[in-house]
């Protein structure tokens, strides 16, 4: 009888907290094969950290690049929408008889004619009951997209009209008509966090502000639209999407057509922009899949750009009333915020309140949040969600109460630095926050003190002329301002600052494949997405550095359900933190297979070899083989290596952190606000790519100066329908806007989140950039504008109340 054994089989699944977009999940995972040593500040790293162009930069600008939108099949067909006209009510007839007869109409689907219900976007798919103006309720398809829109403006839609409310007021009046259900609350609001006694903290606070802000609904508006082609082969799908996530299109998808998931194919190449849009499957998706299969042809089904603006997702607009509560020397007794926010007619509600229990180290906060439905189009995650709103009311007010208290802003910022994770009191993994605000401040020349006056000026960095006062004002109302003989008389020059933090620690589920091919080339395979943020090369970094490879020698293949191991959307700044660790696993197996096999070659032990730029040799150089040469010798053997992405660490913060100074001209005249320079110091870990890491500081930057400037949803009152879903009307910042960026991120690997040392950098950019603009537009003005944007007609009304 043999012995029992004692040993304990080794743990393979652990249960983890990740973060997605402000959201807390708990998820059971697989630990990987292999946990590397950290790639510490110390770590002697030549590829992960250069500033190597994008690896498809060559097939973005020669055109050979492919997009969704790029895609020809034989004999496909085009599909257009039939968009309701009224705002809410029930669909009470459809005729598509008209629509049908002309030359080239194929096909017409509503709601009546589908296999069984669906539902795209949270809503019924083509359903009757009408939520919002241009809400799909048919579509058409053709031989051409001409064909296809003529078709749609034929068919006949009859409503039953009912009252509509597009406004949060408008929803929440005492005779408001109900959206969705019996009240146009969300279930769960308003809902109310609480740390601390804040109404004693308040009555025992030196000073107490308070403000009301508002922010407009912004558009996505991504370059490229929603779009999806889909094909079948038998009973299984084919789709090529432009989405964030193939796994949840194919999850979703077959989960709608009653179909299993290995019978539903996506596929995503390239992509032009989603920040948040393209999370889930659409409308698209499943109007081209079903039209594919009724008629055995592929169809592409791509939105028309007034059909994106309209119906594409945006940022919902923002009511928030915020209090804040100091001691004389400035440290916060008091945080209380009121947020309320209008999603539409249903939505992806990111949390304006999150960071107010988040940002500043304070003992008594309280946050009252109110979701409501309205009859708009659905809202959409989008980069940064909440926060971007809810920074312009925290930091705005933050300044403010900088004024009462006679302190500089940035010096009443660091009295309330948080050290730790103050919303679930964890210690941070890392926090680079304070060298952010001390390195930034450094480099725009921010003057800081306490000073009640300061008289210094400098000149302005990346600007005409002028110079301009640097530092905070001893109240908010009356800062100091530029003498009138260093600018024109109608032109006023000021400064601002503003702070972020966000959860960008990423996580698994994430998987990853690293291939050394005979010929010597290196295939990475994840499931992940490329939107145009540089994805590809980062992982290629990742793979090249661990494996010992030439850069050059590395594909990397994204984004195919069925040729791809999993990965998780790209959403959450999580890609880099949670796939990167997942290609670097499956680099460092292959490299081990890879020495063990030129070990036995070159007859020695693997542990005397290195590998480095594609040549395996001993550590005294004595013997080398080229990878190809490996691979020549070894035959039909495979060199393969599998990752995947460990656990989170338990009861720590993972967060990303930003620090934006802003200097603006006002011309009092006009009312136009010119950002002139902004220097942005961001703290994500490791950057595994400084070049691109700017790129996605840059593109925040600019998606926050439109927030704070130009974009805004405008709807008609009467209908309820967009006034100007076109990027001709609605305006987004083009070259001639942009302003003079230095944007940077402070060193430090944390190797606490994950052994790469990454954490995420795509939406912290955007979320102080809005608030340090109108901080600045305080400083020159001498007054307030507590609406953004901040259009040339506000900035005048808030000279006339002055």
């Amino acid at each position: 009888m043999s012995e029992p054994n004692d040993s304990a089989p080794r743990r393979r699944f652990v249960t983890t907290v990740i973060e997605v977009e402000g959201r807390r999940e708990t998820k059971v995972v697989e630990l990987p094969s292999l946990e590397p040593a950290p790639w510490g500040d110390d770590a002697e790293l030549s590829i992960v950290g250069a500033r190597v162009p994008r690896v498809d930069a060559r097939e973005k600008v020669t055109g050979r690049a492919k997009f969704t939108t790029d895609l020809q099949r034989p004999g496909m067909l085009h599909v257009a929408f039939v968009r309701a006209t009224i705002a809410h009510g029930t669909v009470t007839a459809i005729d598509a008889s008209a629509a049908l007869q002309l030359p080239g109409v194929v096909d017409v689907l509503t709601a009546s004619t589908l296999p069984r219900p669906m539902r795209a976007g949270g809503l019924p798919l083509l359903g009757t009951a009408v939520l919002y103006p241009d809400q799909p309720v048919a579509a058409v398809c053709a031989e051409s997209r001409e064909g296809a829109l003529a078709a749609a403006r034929a068919v006949r839609v009859s409503y039953d009209a009912k009252p509509f409310a597009v406004t949060f007021e408008g929803a929440m009046a005492p005779d408001a008509p109900t959206v969705r259900g019996t009240t146009n609350v969300m279930r769960g609001s308003p809902a109310i966090v609480e740390r601390g006694d804040v109404p004693l903290a308040l009555t025992q606070a030196d000073v107490v502000v308070t403000r009301e802000y508002r922010t407009a609904s912004q558009l996505h508006s991504p370059l490229e639209p929603h779009a999806s082609v889909a094909e079948w082969e038998g009973d299984r799908l084919t789709l090529w999407e432009s989405t964030q996530g193939v796994f949840r299109v194919r999850d979703e998808v077959a989960l709608g057509l009653g179909l299993p998931k290995s019978h539903v194919r996506v596929i995503k190449e390239h992509m032009g922009g989603g920040f948040g849009a393209k999370n889930n499957s659409g409308t698209t998706s499943f109007v081209a899949a079903l039209f594919a299969r009724r008629t055995g042809r592929p169809v592409r089904c791509v939105l028309e750009r007034r059909e994106e603006q309209s119906d594409g997702g945006h940022r919902a607009p923002s009511r928030l009333v915020v209090t804040l509560g100091a001691r004389r020397d400035g440290r916060l007794v008091a945080i209380d915020a009121v947020t309320e926010i209008a999603l539409g007619a249903t939505g992806w509600e990111g949390s304006p309140a999150a960071i107010f229990r988040e940002m500043y180290s304070c003992p008594n906060v309280r946050t009252h949040e109110t979701f409501v439905w309205a009859n708009t189009q659905p809202m959409m995650a989008f980069r940064a969600p909440g926060h971007v709103e809810g920074a312009f009311g925290l930091e705005r007010t933050m300044d403010v109460l900088a004024g009462e208290l006679g302190m500089d802003p940035l010096a009443l910022r660091l009295a309330n630095f948080a050290a730790r994770d103050e919303a679930s009191q964890r210690d941070y993994s890392a926090n680079g926050l304070r060298r952010c605000y001390e390195e930034g401040a450094a480099r725009f020349g921010w003057a800081g003190g306490n000073d009640a006056v300061r008289k210094e000026t400098v000149p302005v960095s990346g600007a005409a002329g002028g110079s301009v006062v640097m530092g905070g004002a001893p109240h908010a109302e009356h800062p100091p301002h530029v003498p009138a003989t260093t600018l024109r008389p109608h032109l006023r020059r000021g400064v601002g600052m503003a702070a972020c933090v966000w959860g960008a620690g990423g996580g698994p589920p994430a998987y990853a494949t690293v291939r050394l091919n005979s010929d010597a080339s290196i295939d990475v395979l994840s499931g992940t997405q490329d939107l145009g943020t540089g994805s590809r090369t980062i992982l290629a970094q990742i793979a090249a550095e661990a494996l010992g490879a030439r850069l050059a020698d590395v594909r990397v293949i994204l984004g195919d359900t069925e040729r791809t191991p999993y990965a998780s959307n790209s959403w959450g700044s999580m890609t880099t933190a949670s796939v990167g660790p997942a290609v670097r696993v499956a680099a460092e197996e292959a490299r081990h297979k890879l020495l063990e096999a030129a070990g036995e070659l070159l007859e020695c032990h693997p542990g005397d070899l290195v590998a480095r730029d594609s040549i395996v040799a001993t550590r005294d150089g004595a013997r080398r083989m080229g990878f190809g040469d490996v691979t020549k010798k070894l035959g039909n053997v495979m060199i393969m290596g599998q990752g995947s992405r460990g656990p989170n660490p338990a009861g720590v913060g993972l967060m990303s952190f930003g620090a934006q100074f802003a200097e603006v001209e006002v011309d009092i005249e006009t009312g136009v606000v010119r950002v002139l320079r902004i220097v942005a110091a961001h703290d994500a870990g490791r950057i595994i790519n400084p070049l691109l890491a700017e790129s996605q500081l840059n593109g925040g930057i600019l998606q926050g100066l439109g927030f704070a400037l130009f974009e805004e949803r405008h709807l008609d009152p009467n209908s309820g329908r967009p006034l100007n879903p076109s990027l001709h009307d609605y305006k987004i910042p083009t070259m001639a806007d942009l302003p003079a960026i230095d944007a940077f991120c402070v060193a430090g690997s944390d190797t606490i989140a994950n052994h790469v040392g990454a954490r995420g950098l795509a939406e912290p950019p955007i979320i102080p950039t809005a608030p340090a603009i109108a901080n600045a537009v305080a400083n020159a003005l001498g007054v307030e504008v507590r609406e953004l944007p901040m259009t040339p007609w506000r900035i005048l009304g808030a000279l006339r109340e002055a």
